[in-house]
């Protein structure tokens, strides 16, 4: 049986992660996670078939910085995700809300970073886009770091709502 370390380097995880993780039973980095992306990144990688609680997740996620976005389609990105992980969208119309937000991302000419990433983006990560796009809105505040900490725990705690450690594919 291997540790959850092995597990995260076996996964390539960032550098960052396995150090916090350190010797880390599964329970408590579930429990004590500060990072909502790291706890997305690792569901979608040990829960690859759970795509719509993924995009559940990552909806809500992307909603907590809302307020930030200045645009329609990105909003409607992030609605979109929502409606899909709980299932009262479908797969293609969540597909179709991914490639309008993609297209309008090109057209507005929005922050390279997010422009270069929602180039990439899937119909899965069309609200992780909205999110990053969100976050540029940070880049010139001086709280930007702080902003960033607690937005990091807020959507950590969102990842524990919407994934409950029951559903996870790690014992």
């Amino acid at each position: 049986m291997k540790t959850f370390k092995e597990l995260l380097i076996e996964l390539n995880a960032c550098k960052d992660a396995r150090e916090w993780a350190g010797d880390k039973s599964w329970q408590e980095i579930y429990n004590t996670c500060h990072r909502g992306d790291w706890l997305l990144w690792l569901f979608k990688r040990t829960n690859p078939d759970d795509l719509q609680l993924l995009i559940l997740a990552k909806g809500h996620c992307a909603n907590t910085v809302r307020h930030l976005m200045k645009d329609k389609k990105s909003i409607k990105a992030v609605d979109a995700a929502i409606a899909y992980g709980e299932g009262k969208i479908s797969r293609e119309e969540l597909d179709a809300a991914a490639a309008a937000y993609a297209a309008y991302t090109y057209a507005a000419a929005y922050a390279a970073y997010a422009a270069a990433y929602a180039a990439y983006a899937d119909a899965a990560n069309a609200a992780d886009a909205a999110a990053y796009a969100a976050y540029a809105a940070y880049a010139d505040a001086a709280y930007a770091d702080a902003a960033k900490k607690e937005n990091q725990q807020l959507t950590a705690d969102i990842c524990r709502k919407y994934l409950p450690i029951e559903v996870w594919n790690i014992k």
